[in-house]
């Protein structure tokens, strides 16, 4: 018999992060590594799995999740939006507890691109009289 996966999509800045839900024992697999190697830091880990702690289902559901481009906090930040929108797909009624976190909403902030004859984005150079 196939297994079901559910699958959802997450992006955030340039990171983009597909998710894969199945039924079993709670293993998170990011990019074909353990979630404690892909990501050392606690708090960017506990970010990444928070719809699966809000829901109550950590200890219930399989994630994979394949996951590219942007740095470590753009990559949390999409696996937590593709694990919200794949729950979705699991669970229509987890909706509400999901949409009231905010994990639903696409946080569409991107680093502004330079202009021309400025130092960064908005800055422009010192001025000088003489």
């Amino acid at each position: 018999m196939a297994e079901t996966f559910f699958r959802g999509t997450g992006r955030r800045k340039r990171s983009v992060a597909r998710v894969m839900l199945s039924s079993g024992s709670g293993r998170v697999l990011i990019n074909g590594r353990d979630v404690e190697n892909y990501f050392p830091v606690e708090i960017i880990r506990q970010q990444a799995l928070l719809p699966l702690k809000t829901t109550q289902l950590s200890g219930r559901i399989d994630v994979r999740v394949n996951v590219f481009g942007g740095g470590v906090s753009g990559q949390a930040g999409a696996i937590r939006h593709g694990i919200a929108r794949a729950l979705l797909e699991y669970d229509a009624g987890l909706r509400a507890d999901l949409k009231a976190a905010g994990f639903l909403t696409r946080d569409a902030r991107k680093v502004e691109r330079k202009k021309a004859g400025l130092k960064k984005a908005r800055r422009a150079p010192q001025f000088s009289k003489r």
